[in-house]
Parts: structure tokens; sequence; C-alpha cells
């Protein structure tokens, strides 16, 4: 692979630095730099944005309204987003129930919905886990009854992110008790205001509600709102799962907190000189730096695949539980940087424009939290653990 990018995409790459720094708002840009809260009033403007410009699906092909870019000005583009400190576009729309309803949705479904995640009109959220179904999602007992033409949804699903903003929820139900467990399996798109879906708070150990229980009593879901045939989700589920799988991995996001991990190394002082020099702290810095850049080819590896109508594949369990790894590594850093300033924080220092009197400098403020909610990453879109399973049979063959 040539990892050398030619005149034209670095012709690219400038145009999106400079719609970046003409659209981008200092305040949103300030939020997502410093690790504070981005709240969802960011990321829908931001979303509705890019949509204005042209660029709301960056990962879609041009038939269903996406820019049509290839898998490199997809990565120049998310990349350079990342470092210029935009909102994180929602992926449970554009990177997971969209490109499944591209795939096995009809034509009415594409009109229907494809637009409005587009233009930020719709907030989806995922519905896959339960309380005894996670790493086992095909045990999963959430049911779907048919009754005419609607079907009648009762179950409950867990640790559903963002739930408490959604419009949608695109949900893993089951449709056959009969037969092996993954085979009775459909793919629903319930909207949220429906009757019978009750949203119930998680909050997490950073204090902040970012999670949810979601409860379906009786709650009518018109036929019209399955994707594809009825007992064939399983197969949905593990196309969007891989996609969600490549899109955890987070090289941007991991780039550009590795450059606030050094801007933060470079004012804190250990014995007197910047931590940035101290032997031990650089050594484990550069070893971060180092698998980043190998994740980031496999990245590329993986974004070439999806150029050539391929789902992603075993790889993108590769990417998953390393771009975790890596994830966690350099909030961990962060914390040993900042030392005791990072164990007391309050949660009204994670929103913009907080002027209270937090202890330490302002940049340990955020740290605590972030922390502690990465510990997550290396369970969700399957555990790390699972994942070393995919890559023994699929890759290794054992």
């Amino acid at each position: 692979m040539d990892l050398t990018f030619t005149p034209e995409e670095q012709r690219f790459r400038e145009e999106v630095r400079a719609f970046l720094e003409s659209s981008l708002p200092a305040g949103m840009r300030h939020k997502v730099l410093e690790g504070l809260h981005v709240p969802p009033e960011d990321t829908i403007e931001w979303q509705r944005t890019l949509h204005r410009k042209g660029w709301g699906g960056p990962s879609w092909p041009a038939e269903f309204g996406g820019t049509g870019w290839d898998p490199v000005r997809q990565f120049i583009f998310e990349e350079e987003c990342a470092a210029a400190g935009s909102p994180r576009l929602l992926p449970f729309g554009l990177k997971m129930v969209g490109p499944v309803i591209m795939r096995f949705g009809n034509a009415a479904q594409h009109r229907r919905f494809l637009p409005r995640i587009l233009s930020g009109e719709d907030w989806w959220c995922q519905g896959y886990s339960e309380p005894e179904s996670g790493s086992d999602l095909a045990s999963l007992r959430t049911r779907a009854d048919r009754n005419g033409d609607h079907y009648l949804v009762n179950g409950q699903k867990t640790w559903i992110t963002l739930a408490q903003h959604a419009d949608w929820i695109f949900c893993l139900v089951r449709t056959d008790w009969s037969g092996k467990a993954q085979a009775g399996i459909s793919f629903l798109l319930i909207d949220m205001r429906t009757p019978g879906v009750t949203v119930r708070p998680i909050v997490m150990l950073d204090g902040g509600h970012e999670v949810n229980e979601v409860w379906f009593e009786d709650v009518q879901v018109p036929v019209e709102n399955l994707v594809g045939e009825e007992n064939k989700g399983w197969t949905y589920a593990k196309f969007l799962l891989g996609h969600e799988r490549a899109n955890i991995a987070g090289i941007g996001t991991s780039k550009r907190e590795l450059a606030r991990l050094r801007r933060i190394a470079a004012v804190e002082r250990k014995h007197g000189r910047p931590l940035s020099e101290d032997p031990m702290f650089a050594a484990r810095l550069a070893q971060v730096e180092i698998d980043l850049m190998a994740l980031e080819i496999t990245n590329l590896r993986v974004l070439s695949a999806e150029a050539e109508k391929r789902a992603p594949g075993p790889e993108a369990s590769l990417l998953k539980i390393k771009g975790t790894e890596i994830q966690q590594a350099l909030s961990e850093l962060m914390v040993q940087a900042v030392g005791p300033y990072a164990l007391p924080f309050r949660i009204e220092a994670l929103e913009g424009g907080f002027e209270g009197d937090p202890v330490g400098p302002d940049h340990a403020a955020p740290l605590a939290a972030t922390y502690c909610n990465l510990r997550k990453a290396s369970i969700y879109g399957g555990s790390n653990e699972i994942q070393k399973n995919i890559i023994t049979q699929m890759i290794l063959g054992l």
C-alpha cells in the first residue's frame, strides 16, 4: 500500500481545513479539544452545518445523498475534523443503521429514513444488549409478535447510549423461538415516541448520564419498519457490528488526544523539568504513538475493503481491540501526568464556561471522568475477549 498522499488528496485536505477554520464555532472547538462535555445541541448543529455543505454523509455513496468520497478522502476528513476539535458525528445513524438500511432496506425505507439521518433531523440509538445478553447477543429475549400489520414488542434493552436524546432505535428482536437462536432474530426500526417505550437513565461512575435502560411494553411497530426479511436479522446485525467495530478504533480522535497529552506533559513538571523530558514517561508515550501508527495502517486497509463493496471482516476486530487499548492508555497517561489533581473533579467543571474554583490546573478537571468513562471501551461493540475469539477462528483458523 502506498502511504503517501497524492497532490489531489493534499488539496482536498487543505479544502477540509479551510472549511473547518471558517465554519467550526470556537466554543465547540474548545469543548472538544479540552475534553469538556459536548451538549447534544452542538452535535446536531454540526451535523446540519455539514449537511448544508453537502458533507453530511462522509462515508455514504452519492446515490444515497452522501459525498461519494473514496476511503482516503473519508480518512482525511475524519482526521482533520478530529484534529480541529469538531463534535463527533453520531455513529448510530451514519455508520450503523444507515449502511444497514442502504444494503438491506427497501426503497420506501431509503426515502423515509436516510435523508433525515443526513440532515440531523433524526437521532438514532442502538438496541442490541440486554441484561443477560451482551457478548452472547444471540440469547436476546426481547420479543416481537406479529399481529396483522404490526408487531407487538415486549422486553428490555440496556446500556443504550444517548437513548434519552433519540428519536428512533434500531432493535434486534426475537420473532421465532423454535429453532437455532440466531435464526429467529429480526431487525426492527422503532419510533421512541411510541406508547409503551420507557427510557430509564443509568448514572455512570463519573456521574454522567450517557447510557440507559429502554423498556418495551406492548409497543406497536408497523410491519413496514422491518428491515429485510423476518428472522434474518442476525445477518444484518453482523454487518452492522463490523462497521461499528471499525468505527470504535477512533484513529483521528486518538491522534487528537495524543496531541493533548503532549501539551499536558509539556507543562506538568517532575523534579523541576517538564514531564515530557522524563525518560520513563517519554518511553510510554512513544510506545502509544507507535501503536497508533500501526493501527492507522490497518484502518486504511479496512477502508480499502469497504471501497470494494465488502463489509468489514475480522480485521474490524483488530481495530476494535487495539483502538480501545490505545484510547485507554492515553487516558491513563493523562491521569498519571497530573497526579493527584486528576482525582477530585466536579461535574460542573466538565461544562463549557464553568467559572468555579477547580482543584489544580484547568486541564486536569476532565481527566478522571474521561479515564472512568473509557473503561467501558474494551467492552462495548463486543468485548475485546470476544474479538480475540473471532480473530482466532476467522484469521488464524484455530
